[in-house]
């Protein structure tokens, strides 16, 4: 087989491995989506990840890609991806995520996916090729996302007690049954409009490196963008139970008063961040989201020691996918 050839299908795969990174992100996020709704007992799992596949989809008609635009000229030298990095990258991200589904901790993808980037580029060319200001946002936002869901959740939280604290009980329950529907909704759509954008910057990145897509570009193919959002709607639809148990039972027990409130708080969140085109962990948000609600209502239910070592594998996230990411580098050059 030619060279040419073997590069085409080199990419190929490279595309393939995206989009099986793009369905595992939504499978492995799909915790952070329907947990709430599935713990309070507003849908049922089966209902719950229809539900929220539909919205992961249709948030290809609100968000512009200025994510998916910071993924793929925001964080490293022009000239410096090539079909190695994002081997490299993708393995990382891959090989980070299944470890953690696996022991059932609601860790990053998109953490993994931005430390497997920085691995593989790192064990390339050095330090001086990433873009810093790129990557100082991102990582500011590692602390900044679940410290605004908690707020925000915790706000939500009290403003909504004081509001109906005349109402009864059975009431309230019965009204923020539906009211979180609304908010369930809100949430899976901050999450298409974040989680998908990171592959389709990454499948643009190989592009542009491939020389199947201009540099000056603005916009990737039509045909990455719909296989991206296509690709985590599945993933969600498959979802990911082992996280859903610690995120809507494990942590704190939620009523539906409270799983509107931390799903709002947010899906706010996301929204803020996707419109300044930061790709944020969707699973640091609602865990922040969750441990406010849970704050105001009894500080005493929430299990801080399983948040610390949630915390914990936040911390790791971007390092250990770099680690990955720089061995998988070094193997691709040589086999390939």
């Amino acid at each position: 087989m030619e060279a040419a050839q073997i590069a085409f299908w080199f990419v190929v795969v490279l595309v393939a491995l995206a989009l099986a990174f793009d369905f595992m992100n939504g499978f492995h996020d799909a915790a952070n989506s329907i947990a709430t709704v599935v713990s309070t007992g507003v849908l049922k799992p089966q209902q719950a990840v229809l539900f929220a596949a539909f919205f992961n989809v249709i948030a290809i008609s609100v968000f512009h890609l200025s994510v998916a635009k910071t993924i793929g000229k925001g964080i490293v030298e022009p000239g410096v991806v090539d079909q190695h990095v994002v081997f490299g990258a993708l393995i990382g991200a891959i090989t980070w995520n299944i470890i953690t589904w696996w022991y059932g901790i609601p860790s990053s993808s998109s953490h993994a996916l931005i430390g497997g980037i920085i691995g593989a580029v790192i064990t390339k060319a050095g330090l001086g090729k990433l873009i810093g200001a790129g990557i100082a946002k991102t990582v500011v936002f590692i602390f900044i996302s679940p410290a605004l869901g908690f707020v925000l959740g915790s706000l939500m939280m009290v403003g909504v007690s004081w509001v109906f604290r005349r109402t009864a009980p059975m009431r309230v329950d019965r009204w923020f049954r539906r009211f979180q529907l609304v908010s369930a909704g809100l949430y899976s759509l901050g999450h298409g409009g974040n989680d998908a954008q990171k592959t389709i910057g990454i499948i643009w990145m190989l592009l542009v490196a491939s020389g199947y897509v201009a540099a000056s570009d603005t916009a990737p193919p039509d045909w990455v963008i719909w296989s991206c959002y296509m690709a985590i709607g599945l993933g969600t639809m498959f979802g990911g139970w082992r996280i859903v148990k610690t995120m809507g039972q494990r942590l704190t027990k939620l009523k539906p008063v409270g799983g509107f409130c931390a799903e709002t708080g947010g899906a706010l969140t996301l929204f803020l961040a996707t419109s300044l085109g930061i790709p944020v962990s969707t699973t640091h948000t609602i865990t922040g989201a969750i441990l406010g609600v849970g704050s105001v209502r009894n500080p005493s239910a929430v299990r801080w020691g399983l948040a610390g070592n949630i915390v914990w594998a936040w911390i790791f996230t971007i390092p250990a996918a770099a680690f990955v990411a720089g061995v998988f580098y070094w193997i691709s050059t040589m086999l390939f």
